[in-house]
């Protein structure tokens, strides 16, 4: 795997009215293909889909450790090697100054291969160059019990999380990350199916409420943040186009401001295990499904076998500064990188590459473009990345 070069980045916490300084890290030079922004002014922000862990991952993780896919196994590794996995999409994200994914928080105990891997899959994402991980989902809203095993796993390695809390304080915490120039605060909500088990407190999960949004958006320009990034669990699952609730929603959090300043500036949503559109919905851009990055991805809505649940993309936003003081940070540049994760093979498929052309990958390839450019993205400058 290619290493991770690094620049100075710094990530920050804050409590809702103020941001501390916390850590420093280094950051890379923009990808092949990527318009680099100029030097101290902008940023690059790359943000897969959601990582789900489950059985099927985490034994492939295991064969990979093992040596039995190619005989260079790292059983070092706990057991577990994710390393293989995620490559494929490792310069991108390492190229980045900031890079986001999504991991669903799992339960069990180590019985489990899903969560007997957290350590070793949250080591994996740290060394491919992921910053934070967005941690809200519905089905952690239905069962929380596995929060505060991954949240351990990912302050174990490196990686800062939003949207799930071991503790109230935990939970008003404003996640702002360093970014080049810019701090971004990286904010992560689930829509809540009112089927919650156990008795774990209503903050352990963050649940998605139009009005509790818009309030952390706004608390989180108060603490400092020149860029607002939402992480939406919503939507209907195994569908390639967002649900009328789901516009309806986009609309009214891109609609709010303070002042004259959108409260908003990027949303990223998951969920419907399927790549859904980009658009720019009232000057803010909107990905309403990014699909799922690795996961079992084989049953879709009707129980049956749907291999269109290995497509996903990984969004690559480059923003700029205002042109005056106290104005908004701009999208200068918006693109979108194919992927599929092969269930055969065990690999996340960078499917517009030259190694990964063919008649298969093409078809892969076209599904996927065609369902992000279907919400008038292409209208509004987003583009498939090279």
């Amino acid at each position: 795997m290619i290493r991770r070069k690094h620049q100075v980045a710094l990530a920050l916490t804050a409590v809702l009215a103020a941001a501390a300084a916390c850590q420093n890290q280094e950051r890379g030079a923009p990808a092949a293909g990527q318009q680099a922004p100029s030097a101290g002014k902008g940023f690059t922000l790359v943000a897969s889909g959601t990582v789900v862990p489950h059985a099927t991952v985490a034994d492939r993780a295991g064969f990979e450790a093992s040596g039995n896919n190619n005989g260079n196994g790292d059983s070092s590794n706990g057991g577990y090697d994710f390393g293989p996995m995620l490559a494929a999409v490792e310069p991108a994200v390492s190229d980045a100054d900031l890079a986001l994914c999504g991991l669903d928080p799992v339960p069990g105990d180590d019985t489990d291969p899903a969560a007997a891997s957290l350590p070793q899959l949250a080591r994996a994402l740290a060394a491919t160059g992921y910053d934070s991980c967005a941690t809200a989902a519905a089905d952690a809203l239905v069962d929380p019990s596995g929060v505060p095993r991954t949240l351990n796993a990912l302050d174990a390695a490196g990686l800062r999380h939003a949207g799930t809390a071991r503790t109230q304080a935990e939970a008003g915490q404003t996640p702002l990350l360093q970014a080049g120039p810019a701090k971004v605060a990286h904010l992560s909500y689930a829509y809540d199916p009112g089927q919650r088990t156990g008795d774990s407190p209503a903050w352990t999960v963050a649940a998605l409420n139009e009005q509790r949004v818009i309030a952390g958006a706004r608390a989180a320009r108060k603490a400092g943040a020149d860029v607002v990034v939402l992480s939406l669990d919503w939507g209907d699952g195994w569908q390639d186009a967002p649900n009328d609730a789901v516009t309806a929603l986009a609309k009214r959090l891109t609609a709010s401001r303070t002042g004259t300043r959108p409260d908003v500036d990027l949303i990223l949503g998951a969920d419907g295990h399927l790549p859904q559109a980009y658009g720019k919905v009232n000057g803010t851009w909107v990905v309403y499904g990014t699909g799922d990055q690795i996961g079992p991805g084989t049953t879709g809505a009707q129980g049956v076998r749907d291999w269109r649940g290995g497509e996903s993309t990984t969004a690559r936003f480059t923003f700029v500064p205002p042109a005056k003081k106290g104005g908004r940070w701009e999208v200068s540049r918006a693109e979108f990188l194919p992927q599929f994760y092969d269930q055969d093979s065990g690999r996340l498929l960078e499917v517009n590459s030259a190694i990964a052309q063919g008649a298969d990958l093409a078809g892969v390839r076209d599904r996927i473009k065609d369902a992000a450019l279907g919400g008038g993205g292409a209208k509004a400058g987003l583009t498939m990345a090279p």
